[in-house]
């Protein structure tokens, strides 16, 4: 069961991909005074911006410059010490071109912000509500439970059924807003949250499609065009891509070298909690069918500040198959050949070297070997 809570993302429309444009946010929450702050910060490409104002009765502006629209968050800190703290409040917004209002009387968390993208935002979080409360429910509920009842395996199988039962409600939401939006920036987020860290090329890939050009074209929407293209080239049945680490001694390791065998690849990290919680179902089944032709090739996402964290799990979990990584963290080349955006995530490959199966874990990986290897 992954739980987490929902969170949203927005996404740049690509209608100022040439050149830069202005942006203004003019302010008005209630009648808050100094030592009161406000603080803005985005992204833009690579770049992380950042910027503060005095708030003075209520008031506080900012001025900036973006390629295209993008999301931002908005701080209050009440004594002027930054954007962390029990004093502050945090509120999601849309820079885009022209002037920005934020309206509230006294909060900044349900104050409102002008402007086309920052009302379908709020359609988009509005329909999302009730299984946003539902969900942060359920959390209040997992949290306040002791350890020792967390870990029972009655109460997990009650909480997965719940769980699975709000995110069915979350998704119902969520692809009920892109089907009616499909002209709209939100939509691609939506679409991201919709497919989840897993998403299913065939199921992602004609809802982006239906997208008007415009989106498509923007920054974002090529992102995840590439991203499709990669989840294409490794679906269930198609040839995997070839690819070269170096293992654990520097030495250069190809995927086509393991043709000739059934074999599993493994993405996984030592700093992956949940990857080292499956460790031992792997290590069960590579010691069942490895004699019969099976064989894994482990993935590392650590990098180079976690290698020798990466080489102690290794032997701690004993993990006596091949092992590579470029050490280059969530940047692993192999992982982007492979569109990972979460782990642990694998593949398995017939003995031709194409995808026969992804992403089995526990009994689902050995049921398969079983049916690879009958006894």
């Amino acid at each position: 069961m992954k739980l987490s809570a929902i969170g949203l993302a927005v996404l740049l429309p690509g209608t100022l991909l040439a050149q830069k444009a202005t942006f203004s946010i003019n302010g008005k929450v209630g009648n808050i005074n100094a030592p009161a702050m406000a603080y803005l910060s985005y992204r833009q490409g690579s770049q992380s911006i950042s910027d503060s104002a005095k708030i003075t009765n209520g008031k506080f502006a900012f001025k900036g410059s973006i390629e295209e629209p993008i999301q931002a968050t908005v701080v209050f800190n009440y004594t002027g010490s930054g954007t962390n703290g029990k004093n502050v409040q945090r509120k999601t917004i849309y820079l885009e071109p022209g002037t920005i209002k934020i309206d509230g009387k006294d909060s900044l968390s349900t104050a409102k912000a002008s402007g086309k993208i920052n009302d379908d935002y709020e359609k988009l979080k509005l329909a999302l509500k009730p299984s946003t409360d539902q969900m942060n429910a359920f959390m209040a509920d997992y949290n306040a439970m002791p350890p020792e009842k967390q870990k029972d395996t009655a109460v997990r199988a009650v909480l997965d059924k719940k769980y699975n039962a709000i995110m069915e409600e979350q998704k119902t939401s969520y692809l009920s807003f892109i089907k009616s939006h499909n002209d709209n920036v939100v939509s691609l987020d939506a679409l991201k949250r919709f497919g989840g860290s897993m998403p299913e090329y065939d199921v992602v890939a004609p809802l982006f499609k239906s997208f008007s050009q415009s989106l498509k074209n923007s920054a974002a929407g090529k992102d995840y065009a590439t991203m499709l293209s990669r989840m294409e080239n490794t679906a269930v049945g198609a040839l995997a891509p070839e690819f070269t680490l170096n293992d654990t001694l520097g030495n250069p390791i190809k995927l086509s070298s393991f043709r000739g065998k059934y074999v599993l690849v493994d993405f996984w990290a030592s700093w992956c909690g949940p990857c080292r919680a499956e460790n031992p179902n792997v290590v069960k089944s590579y010691a069942k069918f490895h004699d019969k032709g099976f064989d894994i090739l482990g993935v590392s996402l650590d990098d180079e500040k976690s290698q020798k964290n990466w080489l102690n799990a290794i032997r701690h979990d004993k993990l006596t198959w091949q092992q590579v990584s470029d050490l280059k963290g969530w940047d692993n080349e192999v992982a982007k050949l492979y569109a990972i955006k979460a782990i642990p995530q694998n593949v398995l490959l017939d003995p031709n070297g194409k995808i026969i199966a992804k992403n089995l874990r526990a009994e689902e990986l050995e049921k398969k070997l079983s049916e690879l290897f009958p006894m």
